[in-house]
């Protein structure tokens, strides 16, 4: 089993060279983030995540989160360890000022958030989802309910949750049927939700819900939604404590991976009803909530990324380690480690340049949140919104989907050993496995890509991000580094078949619905894996840039190499997607449902 280390040094090298810090650092607000602040940060939250975080990932797992007759208890080791997370000002990375947050950019917290998710992600997930309900309250709730909540959500010594779905409804929200009555100034909420992350743990003295219930006379549909802010203790207008409010976890599920983030069902309003207050208008809680849905998006596609990190560190170094075979054509001498066979290598290199590559993408969309809130200039403000958009599906379905194959590729690498508990392997890809599921499913993500983001400025957005590609591809020409025209020419073809697929869509979407949401995940993991190389390509044209200042070669050189490797071995994936897409879904529904 290895421990955790950040990969700092190419998180630095994205962050400055990639996402553009120097650039952020113009922006009005965070004038002070400089490379140097950077560089303490990440190396703060690397001690913490590696000295504090890591050691508790394994024996979470084999404990996890348990129900007891005072509500559910945190795996061993993780009420100390939040504390001291909290108390270290990590909660507040991003938060508003106003209520106590340092304000940082997006860019470092999306950083952050890679360390806290590889190093646990059990843990992880009780801050990633507090963070959204922030944002939430922060964007529609009233200043007499920031005032109240804010604060201490921002601090970290109030945890926030969000419940949407019921038994009934999973991804169909429309089904929602929980209830809000009125009753003065406040509302009595009754009902039941499940898989409900961190929905009731002893690591903060307050759990704030944000919940989504319809009021009685609620038109049908997600139309009659409402957003409500449930605390499980009431808060006096003071902001002390108060009584216990009419909300408990009911029980906790008992689930294949991140066994000690504990997914509850949660009971409203079992008694007297849940007081809660209205967030933001009546029958517009859904557009509300996706304040936080979409905050949550994001950082679960870091999760795929940090989960995909773990996994690849965990598999070098067991390559590195493990003595077996000899080199090919040697039939006496010394037995190697593994790493110096070519299918192991070949392993190792799919799962690094694609880390590699979701870091860049992960992080320079990171960065696009950053100017999107913060530009000076409001049709540079929308150019970045419109950008973010489009990709945030991207995101979180691409990286997800390659983080559980990456952490597939990991078992593999350790053989028979990657399949036996003791060495951790299975953990990542057990933990890994939820990510293209929660926030919602891959194919909800491509839904939304293709049924709405797509079509809704009429492929404007992506039309402008495959001008940019192209305006990259340009640039690598021109050297006599061999490794160039491969680069090159594989993100030509990747970025053509961007386009016709994009195409495609457009004229699809319209005339055969069926037909182009069939094609939706195809044409999603084709823009993730061009999106990809874009960044590759962009990370060698940095590496060639230092290693002509002799700057950094071992680095430099091992940029370049790996963006070949992507470009070569994983881009073409992109044009056999292409072809998927064309012929959209008309052999899935060919069959009728007794064929199944």
């Amino acid at each position: 089993m290895t421990t955790y280390r950040a990969p700092v040094r190419d998180m630095q090298f994205v962050i400055n060279e990639l996402a553009g810090l120097k650039s952020l650092a113009a922006l009005p607000g965070y004038e002070e983030v400089t490379p140097e602040l950077a560089e303490t940060v990440l190396g703060e939250a690397a001690r913490l995540a590696g000295e504090v975080l890591a050691p508790l990932n394994k024996p979470g797992d084999e404990r996890g989160a348990s129900l007891t007759k005072d509500g559910v208890a945190a795996a061993d080791g993780f009420a100390a360890a939040y504390r001291r997370f909290v108390d270290n000002g990590w909660n507040g990375l991003g938060g508003d000022p106003e209520y106590g947050g340092q304000a940082l950019p997006g860019l470092l917290a999306a950083a952050a958030v890679e360390m806290w998710n590889s190093a646990n992600m059990s843990f992880a997930l009780c801050p990633l989802l507090t963070a959204g309900a922030m944002e939430a309250i922060k964007a529609h709730a009233s200043d007499e309910l920031k005032n109240r909540f804010l604060p201490k959500l921002v601090s970290g010594e109030w945890s926030g949750t969000m419940n949407l779905t019921e038994p009934q409804a999973g991804s169909d929200l429309s089904a929602v049927r929980t209830k809000a009555v009125p009753e003065g100034d406040h509302y009595r909420i009754s009902g039941q939700k499940i898989f409900i992350t961190w929905g009731d743990h002893d690591m903060a003295e307050n759990i704030v819900h944000l919940v989504l219930a319809r009021l009685p006379d609620a038109p049908e549909g997600t139309r009659g939604i409402s957003l409500f802010v449930v605390p499980k203790f009431l808060v006096d207008a003071d902001g002390a404590l108060a009584a216990r409010n009419d909300v408990e976890c009911a029980s906790i599920e008992h689930k294949l991976g991140i066994h000690a983030s504990p997914t509850c069902v949660m009971s409203f309003g079992e008694k007297e009803g849940a007081i809660g207050y209205l967030v933001g208008r009546e029958n517009e809680g859904l557009p509300h909530m996706f304040t936080m849905m979409n905050e949550a998006r994001q950082k679960v596609g870091l999760q795929g990324l940090a989960i995909a990190e773990r996994a690849y560190q965990a598999a070098r170094d067991y390559a590195k380690e493990r003595v077996q075979g000899r080199p090919v054509g040697q039939r006496s001498g010394d037995r190697v480690t593994i790493i110096h066979h070519p299918d192991v290598r070949r392993m190792l290199l799919t799962m690094k340049s694609q880390i590699e590559a979701m870091r860049g993408f992960g992080y320079v969309l990171a960065a696009d949140v950053d100017l999107a809130h913060k530009h000076p200039d409001t049709a540079e403000r929308q150019r970045h919104q419109e950008r973010v958009d489009l990709l945030t599906p991207v995101l979180k379905g691409w990286c997800t989907e390659l983080g559980v194959e990456i952490a597939s590729l990991g078992i593999q690498v350790h053989g028979g050993m990657g399949f036996i508990e003791e060495t951790g392997a299975a953990q990542h890809l057990r933990d890994a496995r939820i990510a293209p599921i929660y926030e919602g499913t891959t194919g909800i993500q491509a839904g939304d890509l293709v049924g709405r983001k797509l079509p809704g400025d009429n492929g404007r957005a992506m039309a402008a991000l495959i001008g940019e590609m192209c305006a990259v591809e340009a640039q690598l020409g021109g050297s006599d580094n061999l490794d160039f025209p491969a680069i090159r020419e594989n993100l030509a073809v990747g970025i053509q078949a961007l386009e016709q697929a994009t195409q495609w869509m457009l004229q699809t979407i319209g005339r055969d619905p069926d037909a182009a949401l069939g094609a939706s995940v195809n044409y999603m993991m084709l823009t993730g894996y061009v999106c990809g190389g874009w960044q590759m390509a962009r990370a060698a044209l940095v590496a060639r840039a230092r290693l002509n200042a002799g700057e950094d070669e071992d680095f430099c050189l091992a940029k370049i190499a790996t963006a070949r490797f992507y470009a070569e071995q994983i881009l073409p994936k992109a044009n056999a997607l292409l072809t998927a897409v064309k012929s959209g879904a008309s052999t899935a529904l060919v069959l009728e449902e007794a064929q199944f």
